[in-house]
């Protein structure tokens, strides 16, 4: 039994330093509405975005060289959905309308390849903005996913850490499976990268994905942030995330004499 129990709901401010200590909160019932604001946008941008992402992701089925490959895309396209769904079900909690949530927006839609997307989200749509662009090719979609893949990683390893323990526990689950997916990403950049017929694509590809990863973690200064850290929401900044993201990414990129 945690000490949520006994917190007095009314004090707005024991709640805040509840939450500032490290306490969880486990069901809507003892959430305050700002703080159901927030979490609420949270669980809208990862839903969004896992299903926009399997959406786009779903053409690579077809690009896929042979059967190995094209069984990772499957797995990945199916996956992302299962974990869009896993959340929506706690949304759900909330009030939100699962039925309807799936036909909100064109989960497949895209921008022209060289658009300039506003990192912020776009109206409703809480997708991040690098799932506003399309993929071109295999060569394509492998390097996305390996590069959205690892951003994917670094965060969710600081969101299972959420004051809203529910979610923490599903992204803790969740977390293995895109750990694979990102090492089957980072297993099909290699065999790429190992061919020279493909190696200028994969670069031009590197270098058109990586700096719109890199605005998935948000502005190095944020307001929300700062919001969110004190509802126990976040924990580690937008900049030092990115940081360890971009050192990683460049370290994997070197060894595959891509960086």
């Amino acid at each position: 039994m945690t000490s949520e129990a006994i917190l007095p709901q009314d004090d707005a401010m024991s709640l805040s330093d509840y939450l500032e200590r490290g306490g969880k909160l486990t069901s809507p019932e003892n959430v305050s509405p700002r703080y159901r604001g927030e979490l609420l946008r949270l669980m809208s941008s990862f839903v969004d975005s896992e299903l926009a992402g399997s959406a786009g992701f779903a053409d690579a089925i077809n690009w896929a060289p042979g059967l190995k490959e094209r069984i990772a895309a499957s797995r990945i396209t199916l996956e992302k959905v299962d974990h869009a769904e896993r959340v929506l079900d706690l949304m759900s909690e909330f009030g939100t309308d699962k039925a309807l949530y799936n036909k909100t927006h064109a989960w497949s839609a895209r921008q022209p390849r060289d658009a300039r997307i506003d990192p912020k989200r776009q109206g409703g749509d809480m997708r991040l903005s690098v799932f506003h662009y399309p993929l071109e090719s295999w060569t394509d979609a492998v390097v996305m996913n390996t590069l959205m893949g690892m951003a994917t990683v670094y965060q969710l390893e600081e969101q299972v850490l959420t004051s809203y323990q529910p979610l923490g526990e599903i992204f803790r689950e969740i977390l293995p499976r895109e750990k694979r997916h990102m090492e089957l990403g980072l297993e099909g950049l290699q065999h790429l990268a190992e061919d020279d017929t493909t190696r200028a694509e994969v670069l031009a590809s590197v270098n058109y994905w990586l700096p719109r990863v890199a605005e998935t973690f948000g502005p190095a200064q944020s307001d929300r942030f700062e919001r969110m850290k004190k509802l126990g929401l976040r924990h580690t900044d937008n900049e030092t995330l990115r940081a360890a993201w971009k050192a990683d990414a460049e370290a994997r990129l070197a060894e595959l004499k891509l960086g």
